[in-house]
């Protein structure tokens, strides 16, 4: 690791103002992109491999490619709804470096030809909205938004806009519904692939924070093969991680994909809060994603490993768990947030959560049923793959992962009334 890159500055008391971040070289990328011009740094782009750092891990250039060449009126917007749980990498950017994301943005705006950009930014962050809205009046006055970018021919202008607290937001085409002034819900994919017809039914770009920052250090470092010089050969850059739970320092850390779970745990987190306590679950992506157990410890944490080792990274939302930890309990919180944020467009996710939400809770306080793990997987089957978003398939997981991997403490719940983790617990001390 030659050191953090979105997190360089952000202890920095000041790096929010323009004055400070110019200091530490900003704008700099976004001058070299546009002494560059839109096809040579569009070709950087694409050849640094930047992949999404909030779901899938999609690369960014490709995304840029599905835009229709006959577009003639393209929107950019940023997912700032940083909304999963056991994720908060964006929040420490968008509150102490908010300029780091603008300058980026502009550098998207400019590769792709957008003339108007929108940062969609949780309601909850506050202090983060209010920077942000500081920062673009700052960068505005000072040239580096509006028209003629830094006496260029480069027109770009960027808005703020705050969300009202749904987790829904966070998919980007009810992101954009919610955008437009409409009811945050999903729509139905196809036609509706942001790219083709998005924000006011144009090309829309849709990424988010952390994935869009990497643009300036691209610029900034000089290109590719600087950017790539930590990584791995498809995950390449930096990765912010945030590690949650049973921890002795919980946290968000900056390192290279190269790491695995267990240097993560031990080398960052400080390791397991008492290790009388092994770790039992840890989920490596954020609440959406499968559980893993000691047998994954070694595994790369780069988009491509953690798949092929039956997760995903997602937004790299680290939530560790011990041998205290209840998985019934653990599965029940975690559904009960989802269901709690369906949108309530779809049957199957709007019934299908609160009918897990509902079995989960008998079982966890002793009313539970011979049948009712295998009641659960069914629900699982009517679920996934038939909601209008990802929310109804995230909210199954949880559910999947826990049976699979824990089904004694499920059977023990029902057989014994009481909690075999907690019971283990008591006859330890």
């Amino acid at each position: 690791m030659l050191g953090p890159r979105l997190y360089r500055y952000t202890d920095d008391a000041d790096q929010w103002r323009l004055e400070t971040y110019l200091k530490h070289d900003g704008y700099q990328g976004l001058k070299k992109a546009l002494e560059m011009g839109r096809e040579a740094a569009t070709a950087w782009v694409a050849d640094a491999n930047i992949r999404g750092r909030g779901g899938a891990g999609f690369p960014m250039a490709r995304k840029w490619g599905t835009i229709p060449k006959t577009a003639t009126t393209i929107y950019l917007t940023c997912n700032a709804d940083e909304s999963e749980p056991g994720t908060c990498s964006n929040r420490e950017i968008l509150e102490n470096d908010p300029h780091q994301l603008l300058e980026s943005m502009l550098i998207e705006a400019f590769c792709v030809g957008v003339r108007d950009a929108y940062i969609y930014i949780r309601g909850e962050y506050r202090l983060g909205a209010e920077r942000l809205l500081a920062a673009v009046e700052e960068a505005r006055a000072a040239g580096y938004l509006g028209d003629g970018v830094l006496g260029t021919d480069f027109n770009c202008n960027i808005w703020v806009h705050r969300g009202a607290g749904a987790y829904i937001c966070g998919e980007e085409t009810a992101l954009i519904e919610s955008l437009e002034g409409k009811r945050g819900q999903p729509r139905i994919r196809p036609p509706y692939f942001p790219t083709v017809m998005g924000l006011k039914d144009k090309p829309t770009v849709v990424n988010n924070v952390e994935t869009i920052c990497n643009l300036a250090h691209l610029f900034r470092l000089g290109g590719p093969d600087k950017f790539k010089e930590i990584g791995t050969q498809t995950s390449t850059g930096s990765k912010l991680y945030c590690i949650s739970g049973h921890v002795k320092n919980p946290g968000v850390y900056e390192t290279t994909f190269q790491v695995t779970m267990r240097q993560l745990i031990w080398d960052y987190a400080g390791g397991m809060l008492d290790e009388a306590h092994p770790l039992k679950a840890v989920i490596p992506g954020g609440a959406s994603f499968q559980w893993w157990t000691q047998d994954q410890l070694d595994v790369i944490m780069d988009f491509d490993s953690v798949r092929a080792a039956g997760s995903n990274l997602g937004s790299a939302g680290v939530m560790v768990m011990d041998d205290t930890t209840c998985a019934v309990d653990a599965c029940l919180n975690l559904v009960e947030f989802f269901a709690h944020e369906s949108c309530g467009k779809c049957t199957p996710c709007r019934e299908g959560t609160h009918w897990l939400v509902e079995i989960l809770h008998r079982i966890e306080h002793g009313e539970g049923r011979p049948g009712d793990p295998d009641l659960l997987l069914d629900i699982c089957e009517n679920i996934g793959g038939r909601a209008f978003c990802l929310l109804g398939d995230s909210a199954i997981v949880p559910v999947q992962s826990s049976i699979q991997l824990f089904r004694d403490e499920y059977e023990y719940h029902i057989r014994e009334k009481k909690c075999l983790a907690h019971q283990r617990y008591r006859l330890s001390h």
